[in-house]
């Protein structure tokens, strides 16, 4: 999380200055990584790994954490699309 101005109740978050980049944003947030999708995969009693088609393991770039498993028709929103939509209707 990142903020300007008075520190939120809660304390958490860096503090920067007004009229950043939104890079600088994205990196004080902690939002600088991208969402992947991996097929889901699966022994059935067997030594042969089938996969699932339908379905996707959505996981972080940088440290691989799994998100959540979704349908083959989900579609990511990464974490710089979220903060661009904010961006825009900040600036409206």
């Amino acid at each position: 999380m990142a903020y300007t101005g008075h520190t939120p109740w809660h304390g958490l978050g860096q503090q920067l200055i007004p009229h950043q980049p939104l890079e600088v944003w994205q990196r004080a947030a902690g939002m600088d990584w991208h969402i992947e999708a991996s097929p889901v995969r699966y022994f059935n009693g067997s030594d042969v790994l089938h996969t699932f088609p339908e379905q996707h393991v959505l996981h972080r770039s940088d440290s691989h954490a799994p998100l959540a498993v979704v349908s083959s028709r989900y579609q990511v929103v990464q974490p710089k699309e979220i903060l661009e939509f904010y961006r825009d209707l900040r600036n409206r």
